[in-house]
């Protein structure tokens, strides 16, 4: 199986102001039709059934769920999903939370996750890679990538705050361009999957607060949310 992944900017859709435009975030405000007209323009892009995309409920959590079929809504309260279902696309939306996309090539499973600083601090990661052995991939073969999220030199939090997440998510704590105590979740996380046994682990080093082609909350506030997928493509076996 071929592994496919994606990650979408905030150009090219139908939401107007402050979420222009191809916000696909469902639950921050914006025109739900705009919503469903970005979200069938993506399925199509990808040459995907618009039912072939799977969605979560994202709350902040360490909930990692194994889907076996298209669904129709939105998996309620989880930020990790896994399948090893051909042409069902897993997605994760962020505006500065990490989307984590993993797979096991040689399995046929793939994963979606949302690892914010709170998800990452309980550990949605760990679950998603149980997830994924539960579903048969094994963690010598999975390969990761951390996608576009706030960086280490932008993201400014509390010391308490910065000192609670790196006791639970070592090597996240950073030094912001201020001198101010800061979080970088992305290396936390990278930090964590290979101390996981994940060999295989690639950074998109974009900063969403920086890069304004991206949605930032952190930025704008009331803004948009972008979106990392990640499919199995049988088309593409060799």
């Amino acid at each position: 199986m071929h592994i496919r992944r994606v990650v979408t900017t905030r150009a090219g859709g139908r939401s107007k102001p402050p979420y222009e435009s191809f916000n696909l975030g469902g639950g921050v405000g914006d025109d739900p039709v705009a919503v469903a007209a970005n979200r069938a323009r993506l399925a199509d892009e990808l040459g995907l059934g618009r039912d072939r995309l799977v969605w979560m409920e994202q709350v902040h959590g360490r909930n990692a769920e194994v889907v076996d079929g298209p669904r129709a809504a939105a998996v309620e309260a989880t930020d990790a999903i896994v399948t090893a279902e051909p042409n069902l696309a897993l997605v994760a939306l962020c505006a500065d939370c990490v989307p984590v996309l993993l797979a096991d090539p040689e399995a046929g499973v793939v994963g979606a996750a949302h690892a914010g600083r709170v998800g990452a601090r309980v550990g949605v990661i760990p679950a998603a890679l149980t997830a994924m052995e539960k579903a048969g991939a094994s963690i010598d073969r999975v390969e990761v990538l951390l996608g576009p999220a706030a960086c280490g030199e932008c993201y400014e939090v509390p010391a308490a705050m910065q000192a609670d997440v790196e006791a639970h998510l070592p090597g996240s704590a950073s030094k912001t361009r201020k001198g101010t105590p800061g979080l970088d979740i992305r290396a936390g996380l990278w930090q964590q999957l290979a101390d996981a046994g994940v060999a295989k682990i690639g950074i998109d080093p974009r900063c969403t607060i920086e890069d304004k082609t991206l949605f930032s909350h952190r930025r704008e506030g009331t803004t948009g949310r972008l979106a990392a997928l990640t499919w199995l493509d049988p088309a593409d076996a060799s």
